[in-house]
């Protein structure tokens, strides 16, 4: 059977070195899309849901991203576990997406890959479900936003066939559900869309679908339907945005129920029937259930399990409502009446509810996908029962990610993005003995505008720039040191130490309609109110701050990601007159250069600000549209700029004078046109560890190292009269959209760098301005990701972590290691690689560089 977890060991090597690994897939940040169908639980306890244009495999047990799929060339909308009769472990997948496309994935050697494309629909594919059939044959159904319902037959041969296509005219099916006719190999589907209705359609002549019946009672949009089957009998749940979920029964009728069975008067429900190759089905309605106070947008069922014939796990359905909680029903053992058993959500927070929920395969965990792309998770307090607590489940952005950075001691990671968040991912180093795994543990920044770059001021203080005029500084509250300390395994004397802890606040809150992360310091904290305390004044009663500190020593779930985990802002800064672009600090920490997007020369100037007093230091002006990057030399001595105009300018940090002690950059060299050899935009550019040469990234496909600038003795920089390029010009082949070099030389002659392409493939390379080192070749292609491990969209950023080793791997140290003592060699042969992608993805790369 298949084998998940070994999906996770993603390696990629290179042609000549094929058994030594370089590539290792860490961590994928992610969360789902924002449609209802797109979260699936396998019996083997894999969760798929679609994110961006991918796939994510995520294992709720090893609480990380062990696969990403990519075939689909727009948003996935739906994914599927492809049903097996024998309730054995699935083996299929099956996806659709806005691309109009279905994708079946079939596991081939421990991994899932693509297998069968079906093709047809006209419009965004919004729901599919899939079954075995007939042995290796797959039936799939599909609802397109084409009006269109279409079933399809996979065969063995691995070839896709549209049996039929049913059309709604106007109306719109926005979930389908397959399962087989009781006691029969008969495919019948279940359809709830616009019409307030679900409609029932049978596979006849083993072609075409024909219409059954049509289940009325809904009184608005069916939003969620889904079969379970108990003792010999089908029961469908249906659910809609009139609040209710109702259940339906379809059972084969016998002779005998023509008759009556006794004198006794009874009860019975209204029942329609079909029949079926000379069988009579009846469908009647089971039961109306009432509590969500809000759209009912998913349903998904529990089946009863029986072991040697007792019942091991009741049957039990689980709903997810735009109320922002969900329930767990379940009928009385002795009434048979359905009753709510549990409610577990959220009350409050800017969240807007749930589209989705899902059960793990034995019932102790349940999982709902939310408005914002957020996976929420309970599992069953195996101590107290019938409670239930939030799980550590997996998180990330839900839109484009623009930027991201490492802390200097390379323990974290800040990413930004257009979904308006600034995010914080660290490895948690768990008590069990476990392998760390990252998680996102804060969420410094919630926004009302697209954020887009971000630069690091200290271990604990960061600038961000979003699509506003505005630069805002953050620095983090005690209580977010405190729970780093907890989570990451650092020394919490330490941090606070270095974090000057005595005029840190506790945390931070946003006001109503506000922009800005308020300070909360400890005075400011609510007290607990009792029942019978009275308020003064309705300001007392609602108070601005809804922050409350939290002892944590496991990741946060989203509610207080949402609420509890902002940092303070310490600073605004203005002086640009258009949206912010790109962000750079110097290794000082001393400066920060800034840019925004640009249409003339006079807005495309870099300004510098001191860090110290927040005060504009100067003006830059070279280019003539927007600096799209810039990047300090790591000896802090030159600041280097690439533009949309296609050139680059080189600025060097001037010796201080008693008239001018703050930094002062002047300019020293840069292309113009009669010297440009990039032809396109610049989209990035980066320095070599030494400081001695930098290199540019363009849409034109050409990656160009350039320098040397050489540091004399006396500790001033001198450059030649003229900056020209030292090395061969590199094609990639694709737009060259992010390039980073590795902080650690590969050798004494030879460089390490990563090209981030606009495909989403991450390229390695070894440079060395030494021809003859190489066997006359400066450029060599170490490795680069392969499918899997690719992003899906193009890569916007490559960040290397600033030393050698994993992060969370260095504090496992051995008996009587102290941390004074260095790494192993095994440890520091590993460097580590961040991407940021549009994918919605932020991934983390372990290279290995003794297999270069």
């Amino acid at each position: 059977m298949f084998n998940y977890s070994h999906i996770y060991s993603n390696t990629t090597t290179s042609s000549s070195k094929m058994a030594a690994p370089i590539i290792e897939t860490c961590h994928v940040a992610c969360c789902a899309n924002r449609t209802p169908n797109v979260v699936s639980w396998s019996r083997e306890g894999t969760i798929a849901f679609g994110t961006c244009n991918s796939v994510a495999l995520y294992d709720p047990q090893e609480r990380r991203v062990v696969a990403v799929l990519n075939g689909h060339t727009g948003r996935v909308n739906a994914v599927q576990w492809v049903h097996r009769e024998d309730c054995a472990p699935e083996s299929h997948l099956v996806s659709g997406g806005s691309d109009n496309r279905l994708i079946l994935w079939e596991a081939q050697n421990d991994k899932l890959r693509q297998s069968v494309e079906c093709k047809g629909h006209t419009g965004p594919v919004c729901a599919v479900d899939a079954l075995h059939v007939n042995g290796s044959n797959i039936l799939v159904a599909s609802s397109a936003a084409d009006s269109t319902v279409r079933l399809w037959l996979c065969n063995e041969n691995k070839q896709a066939e549209c049996l039929h296509t049913v059309p709604f005219g106007s109306g719109f099916m926005m979930d389908v559900s397959l399962t087989l006719l009781p006691g029969s190999k008969v495919p019948i589907l279940a359809c709830g869309g616009d019409d307030s209705r679900v409609h029932l359609y049978v596979q006849s002549n083993g072609q075409q679908l024909q219409k059954a019946m049509s289940l009325q009672g809904h009184e608005d949009w069916v939003r969620g339907v889904a079969w379970t089957s108990i003792s010999g009998d089908l029961l469908l749940a249906s659910c809609s945005q009139d609040c209710l979920i109702r259940v339906w029964r379809l059972r084969a009728k016998c002779e005998t129920d023509t008759g009556e069975k006794d004198n006794h008067t009874t009860i019975k429900m209204k029942e329609d029937v079909f029949e079926v190759r000379d069988t009579v089905f009846a469908v009647s309605l089971e039961t109306v259930l009432a509590g969500h106070e809000n759209w009912v947008y998913g349903v998904h069922w529990q089946p009863a399990l029986y072991k040697c014939g007792e019942l091991q796990q009741p049957l039990s359905l689980l709903s997810a409502s735009m109320d922002k909680t969900m329930i767990l029903w379940a009928p009385e053992e002795v009434s048979g009446v359905w009753v709510e058993q549990v409610r577990v959500g959220e009350v409050g927070g800017n969240t807007l509810g749930f589209y989705g929920c899902q059960m793990s395969p034995d019932g102790s965990m349940i999982l709902a996908h939310a408005f914002h792309g957020a996976l929420h998770l309970w599992c069953k307090d195996q101590d107290k029962e019938g409670e239930w607590r939030p799980g550590v489940v997996i998180s990330g952005h839900f839109n484009a990610v623009q930027d991201l950075t490492w802390d200097p001691e390379g323990e974290f990671i800040l990413s930004v993005g257009s979904d308006q968040t600034t995010r914080l991912f660290t490895p948690w180093r768990k008590q069990d003995g476990k392998l760390p795994t990252w998680h996102e543990i804060s969420r410094p920044q919630i926004h009302g505008y697209d954020m887009q770059c971000l630069a690091m001021v200290g271990r604990f203080q960061f600038v961000s720039g979003a699509d506003e005029k505005v630069l805002r500084v953050f620095q983090a509250p005690r209580n977010f040191v405190e729970n780093f300390a907890n989570i990451s395994g650092s020394s919490r004397e330490k941090l606070l130490t270095s974090s000057d802890s005595a005029n840190l606040p506790e945390g931070a809150s946003t006001p109503a309609l506000g922009l800005s992360n308020k300070a909360v310091f400890q005075g400011d904290l609510a007290p607990k109110t009792t029942d019978d305390q009275q308020f003064n004044s309705i300001s007392d009663q609602y108070q601005d701050s809804y922050f409350h500190p939290l002892n944590m020593t496991e990741p946060p779930p989203e509610d207080h990601l949402l609420q509890n985990t902002l940092w303070p802002e310490v600073q605004k800064l203005y002086g640009h007159g258009f949206e912010m672009f790109c962000l750079a600090s110097d290794s000082t920490r001393t400066v920060v250069a800034s840019a925004c997007k640009a249409s003339k020369a006079e807005h495309a100037a870099v300004l510098l600000w001191s860090t110290s007093s927040w005060c504009q230091l100067q003006t830059l002006q070279c280019h003539t549209l927007t600096v799209t990057q810039m990047a300090f030399s790591p000896d802090a001595q030159f600041l280097l700029a690439v533009s949309r105009d296609r050139t680059w300018s080189l600025w060097r940090r001037n010796l201080p004078t008693a008239e001018s002690p703050e930094p002062q950059f002047s300019l020293h060299a840069h292309t113009g046109k009669d010297n440009a050899i990039h032809s396109r935009i610049i989209w990035s550019c980066d320095w070599s560890p030494d400081s001695k040469y930098f290199v540019t990234s363009s849409r034109d496909k050409k990656v160009i190292v350039w320098g040397p600038c050489r540091l004399e003795n006396t500790g001033n920089s001198v450059l030649p009269p003229e900056i020209k390029p030292c090395s061969s010009v590199l094609d990639v082949g694709d737009a060259a959209t992010a390039v980073a070099f590795c902080p650690l030389l590969c050798s004494a002659k030879s460089y390490l760098l990563a090209v981030g392409l606009e495909c989403g493939r991450i390229l390695l390379y070894q440079w060395s301005p030494d021809q003859e080192f190489m066997g006359g070749q400066d450029w060599i292609r170490c490795a680069e990701t392969d499918t899997l491990q690719s992003h899906a969209l193009a890569v916007k950023r490559l960040r290397w972590r600033p030393k050698a080793g994993q992060a969370g791997c260095e504090n496992n140290k051995k008996d009587g290691q102290t941390d004074g003592e260095s790494e192993t060699e095994e440890e520091s042969s590993w460097v580590q690689l961040a991407s940021a992608s549009t994918d919605h993805t932020v991934k983390i790369f372990s290279i290995n560089k003794l297999a270069l």
